[in-house]
């Protein structure tokens, strides 16, 4: 099994912000410490602050997907509904 980063873009609607700002940082020391988790880390754009990204590394694609069916995503994902515009996800592998 290799090694799999995910690159995750978040763009909040301008009046949903705090919300979803607020939802994510509650998943993030509850993923890291998850099995398999290497990094865990969320930023917020300098220029639109309505653009989060995860940077995430996983032990394997498989355990990553175990993260994704966890109950705190979902409870991320009841909480947020509505308050998300758009949402990208990249599965990616480091070359170099």
């Amino acid at each position: 099994m290799s090694k799999l980063t995910v690159v995750a873009n978040i763009h909040a609607r301008p009046d949903q912000i705090e919300l979803v700002k607020a939802e994510l940082l509650k998943l993030i020391p509850i993923t890291r410490a998850e099995k398999g988790c290497i990094g865990y880390d969320l930023h917020q754009d300098n220029e639109d602050p309505a653009h989060f990204m995860f940077y995430e590394n996983w032990e394997s694609r498989e355990i990553w997907q175990e993260h994704m069916n966890a109950p705190h995503l979902a409870a991320y994902m009841a909480a947020t509904d509505g308050a998300i515009a758009e949402f990208t996800l990249n599965e990616m592998t480091q070359i170099d």
